[in-house]
C-alpha cells in the first residue's frame, strides 16, 4: 500500500509523504497535510491521495497521531490526537441525544497542537512547499482548525471533514484573524457521533468571522463519501492554481 511513498519523521510525528513528480514527495510543489481521526491507524487517510485528480506537483503529508490506543478491530493499530470520553459518547448515541462539545477544551489538545505546529515547522525546513492546505477528518478536523487559529502561518485552504465545534470560548475570538481563508467543510446529516447541527453552528461562526466556507452536507453518517472527495479535489485545485500548469 505504501509503494511509491515514503515514511519519515517531521518534528515529533511519524508521517507518510506522497505525491510530487516522483510520487514520494519530491519537488518543490505545494503540500496538503491531512490529519486522521480518533481510533484510526496513522495511515488511514493515505489512500485519498491516489483518489484525487490534482496536479502532479502537489504533495501530500499524512501525520500519525502520537497516542497509541488498544487495537479497535482487525488487529490494526489505532491512534488518537487526544483521548475522548467514551462513556459520554456511548451514552449520547444510546439515548439519541445530540452532544454539544462547544464548551470543552479536551485534555491533550494543547500537546497535540504543539506537536502539529512543530511538524509544520519541520515540513517548511525539509520540503520548502510553495503553498499549504491543512485539514483532517473528525478529530483531525478539529485539530486542524485549532492549529489554524493558533498560528499566523500562511494557509491556502482549510479542510474540515466531519469535525465539530469545541473550545468555542477560545476559537471564536480568533476566527477573525482568518477572515478570507477558504474552508471546505463537510458533514453527514445522519452522523451519530458528531451532530450535524453542531457542524452548522461551526459553519455559522466561521462565516460570521469572514472565512469563506464551502459547506458540503451529505446524506450519510461519519464518513468521506464520493461527493466530499470531489469537493476536496476542487478545493486543492482552487488553492494551488499555479500548479495546474506545472
Amino acid at each position: 500500500m505504501l509503494a511509491r511513498m515514503r515514511t519519515t519523521k517531521l518534528g515529533p510525528l511519524d508521517v507518510v509523504i506522497a505525491g510530487g513528480p516522483d510520487r514520494e514527495g519530491g519537488g518543490d510543489g505545494p503540500v496538503v497535510v491531512l490529519l486522521h481521526g480518533f481510533g484510526a491507524p496513522g495511515t488511514d487517510l493515505v489512500p485519498l491521495w491516489r483518489a484525487l485528480d490534482v496536479p502532479r506537483e502537489v504533495r501530500f503529508v499524512f501525520p500519525a497521531a502520537p497516542l497509541t490506543l488498544p487495537a479497535m478491530g482487525f488487529g490494526v493499530e489505532s491512534r488518537a490526537w487526544w483521548m475522548i470520553d467514551m462513556v459520554a459518547l456511548e451514552r449520547a448515541i444510546a439515548t439519541g441525544q445530540e452532544r454539544d462539545m462547544s464548551t470543552e477544551r479536551p485534555d491533550g489538545l494543547l500537546d497535540a497542537r504543539a506537536q502539529v505546529l512543530e511538524m509544520l515547522d519541520a515540513l517548511d525546513a525539509e520540503l520548502s512547499p510553495r503553498g499549504l492546505v491543512l485539514g483532517g477528518f473528525s478529530q483531525g478536523a478539529m485539530l486542524s482548525l485549532d492549529v489554524a487559529l493558533h498560528t499566523d502561518r500562511a494557509l491556502d485552504g482549510l479542510v474540515l471533514m466531519s469535525g465539530t465545534l469545541i473550545n468555542e470560548a477560545e476559537w471564536a475570538p480568533r476566527m477573525k484573524s482568518r477572515a478570507g481563508l477558504r474552508v471546505l467543510q463537510s458533514h453527514g446529516r445522519r452522523d451519530p457521533l458528531l451532530p450535524f447541527s453542531m457542524a452548522e453552528r461551526l459553519r455559522a461562526l466561521m462565516t460570521d468571522a469572514g472565512l469563506e466556507v464551502d459547506f458540503v452536507p451529505f446524506g450519510g453518517a461519519h464518513e468521506i463519501p464520493g461527493g466530499v472527495l470531489e469537493g476536496l479535489q476542487s478545493a486543492i485545485r482552487r488553492a494551488f492554481p499555479a500548479a495546474e500548469g506545472a
